[in-house]
């Protein structure tokens, strides 16, 4: 489809908007537009087995999760969000580097609730945030299966009230290897499938 290519390269060499000047997130915005237009998946937050999966983050208008490049001596790295349909969970998992030896991870684990066929209303549970070193992290799932097992980690784990950190998603495109999302705070959301 012309209109997922033109997005996919238009987001490309942007590091997941980190590099996006101005001009680019006006065109950015607009790709995205045009291409939820054409939406595949009328009602995506019914399509579990589209929504169900690891997704890396291609490209955000989120200042929340962009100034994590903010901290001195820290780098993003990549950024994954792994849906788990069954559990109505949802990991968010941003990758940090800078010197050796400090790479690390920011995550909050959140449920999830349809409250129609395009929107979830997402309510943040836990957050751990340490070094990979520590945490032995060497991928969203293999982490992932750590959290659901219960494993505490050598790192700040520390649970949130979910009546105070909480929000809402509309998933506006999914297809077999592309989503798209706007959230609550007016953030777009560009991830591809793993």
């Amino acid at each position: 489809m012309l209109k997922k290519s033109g997005l996919l390269e238009i987001i490309a060499g942007k590091n997941r908007g980190l590099l996006a000047t101005p001009n680019d997130k006006q065109a950015i915005l607009s790709a995205i537009a045009q291409l939820e237009d054409y939406n595949p998946t009328s009602r995506p937050v019914e399509a579990a087995e589209l929504l169900e999966g690891d997704w890396r983050l291609l490209y955000t208008s989120s200042s929340a999760l962009l100034n994590i490049d903010s901290f001195p001596l820290l780098k993003l790295g990549q950024i994954y969000q792994s849906i788990r349909v069954k559990e109505s969970k949802i990991y968010n998992i941003a990758e940090v580097y800078g010197l050796p030896y400090l790479e690390g991870i920011v995550s909050v684990a959140a449920r999830f609730e349809a409250t129609s066929e395009r929107r979830v209303q997402v309510k943040f549970e836990r957050s751990i945030l340490g070094l990979s070193r520590l945490i032995g992290y060497e991928s969203p799932a293999k982490y992932i299966n750590e959290i659901e097992s219960g494993k505490k980690f050598a790192a700040v784990d520390f649970k949130l009230d979910a009546r105070e950190q909480q929000g809402w998603l509309d998933i506006t495109y999914l297809d077999g290897d592309l989503r798209i999302g706007r959230g609550n705070e007016g953030s777009v959301f560009v991830l591809t499938k793993q």
